[in-house]
């Protein structure tokens, strides 16, 4: 299986973005990816806009939003494992970390950006409202926002 990143111009043209060759990602990897609405990438932020399947390529269609935000104690995780952080919406405002979680596998990933709502540990219960692979830093964020009762 094979994953290409194309990003979406006018008039129906699509640049190829990245491209991860057959045995380079696996396939739970290429899953978890497929879920999150946000890419970020050389510093730039782009959001899904499609996901699609051809024999053994799996393409994502994103959509370039410009510049990536930088929020308070981001950190690089290259060569520590697999992590997701955790960080609450406030628009317009910082995105403060509420946990960071390292686990085992990219199928633990997938278990949490499946949910709409997802338990942080130490803060309880919490809205999932979008999901984003940092290729910059090595890491999913799972924005969240207060459970409303």
């Amino acid at each position: 299986m094979k994953l290409s990143y194309y990003t979406e111009h006018p008039f129906n043209e699509y640049r190829k973005l990245y491209h991860y060759d057959e045995h380079s990602i696996s396939e739970d990897e290429i899953y978890a990816r497929q879920l999150c609405t946000y890419f970020i990438k050389d510093g730039n932020q782009y959001q899904l806009k499609s996901n699609e399947m051809e024999n053994d390529i799996e393409t994502l269609i994103l959509e370039e939003q410009g510049k990536s935000p930088t929020f308070s104690e981001e950190r690089n995780y290259a060569e520590q494992g697999i992590h997701i952080e955790f960080r609450l919406v406030q628009p317009f405002n910082d995105m403060p970390l509420l946990f960071t979680l390292s686990v085992q596998s990219h199928w633990e990933v997938i278990r949490y950006l499946l949910k709409d709502v997802v338990e942080v540990p130490r803060r309880g219960l919490m809205v999932s409202d979008s999901t984003e692979i940092d290729e910059d830093r090595h890491v999913y964020v799972i924005y969240v926002s207060e459970l409303e009762e």
